[in-house]
């Protein structure tokens, strides 16, 4: 088999394939890497990164760990402090020595006591929530041109409070 010289995807067996899911990345304490990180397997990020992550298992970060960037994964273990948003298919744990600055969308939630959340969090079936988040994004704002120059904002009442399905 040729791996290289080769754009054919069937070339890759099915075992190549299991190798590379059960591969993990590791970022280790005191390394800082500038760049994103795309892969089917686990990452483990306990120094710094700057840029996004976006893998199809876990991502684990450390409590000395600084991420600047956006999160994408199908399970996450937050103990440090991200600057970005994070996407979580399945399960987004929060322990206590997280620092989050950025908005949540995922599907299941666990926040232990001393956890700091900074941003919007949308919990459920990712796929719904994306599909009415962009309907709300298009029917929230109207704009009107009246007149050469002359602009009028017109905003449609909106029922996206945080305290409208609050029952005491």
């Amino acid at each position: 088999m040729a791996m290289f010289g080769s754009n054919n995807t069937k070339d890759i067996k099915q075992q190549d394939v299991d190798k590379i899911s059960n591969a993990s990345t590791n970022i280790g304490k005191g390394a800082t890497l500038q760049g994103n990180i795309d892969t089917f397997g686990n990452v483990r990020v306990d120094g710094k990164l700057i840029g996004d992550i976006k893998s199809k298992s876990k991502v684990a970060t450390g409590n000395a760990s600084v991420v600047e960037g956006c999160i994408t994964a199908q399970n996450a273990e937050i103990e440090g402090e991200v600057k970005g948003s994070l996407e979580v298919s399945e399960l987004l744990v929060l322990k206590s020595t997280a620092i989050i600055h950025g908005d949540i969308l995922t599907s299941k939630m666990v926040v232990e006591a001393g956890a700091v959340f900074n941003g919007k969090c949308q919990m459920g079936d990712l796929d719904q929530i994306k599909k009415k988040s962009s309907s709300n994004n298009t029917s929230n704002q109207e704009v009107k041109a009246e007149n050469a120059g002359d602009t009028k904002v017109e905003e449609k009442a909106s029922n996206n409070s945080v305290f409208s399905d609050l029952k005491i």
